[in-house]
């Protein structure tokens, strides 16, 4: 099956209560064409998505579901070879992709619910 890199918008998540505030949640979606696969970080009543894919090897960020954060919860970190990222943007501030960015997935906060946007 092939891996998505982006989903149709309007596809709802989920209440934005699944998320805790400062940490992040997997999401993988069956769709007709492939399977994708997408994490969002919650920041209070803000959220950002982003494909689950290393700017540094393509694979994976996370070894453990859902543990995408540093411990302080700051930055995104790839758990295999320690790339860090913005959790605003996705741009890479450490490890050896410094530069590169994580591939958006719009999603919003619409009435409580995550959506696709």
């Amino acid at each position: 099956m092939e891996h998505l890199t982006a989903t149709p918008p309007g596809v709802t998540l989920g209440a934005l209560a699944l998320i805790p505030d400062n940490t992040a949640r997997n999401f993988v979606l069956e769709m007709r064409s492939g399977r994708f696969h997408g994490f969002v970080v919650r920041r209070g009543e803000t959220v950002h998505g982003y494909v689950d894919r290393c700017a540094h090897m393509a694979i994976p960020l996370a070894q453990k579901l859902d543990q995408y954060l540093t411990p302080d919860g700051a930055l995104i970190q790839c758990s295999w070879h320690g790339a860090l990222y913005r959790i605003e943007d996705g741009v890479c501030v450490g490890g050896p992709c410094t530069g590169a960015r994580l591939m958006d997935w719009p999603v919003i906060v619409r009435d409580g619910t995550i959506v696709t946007a």
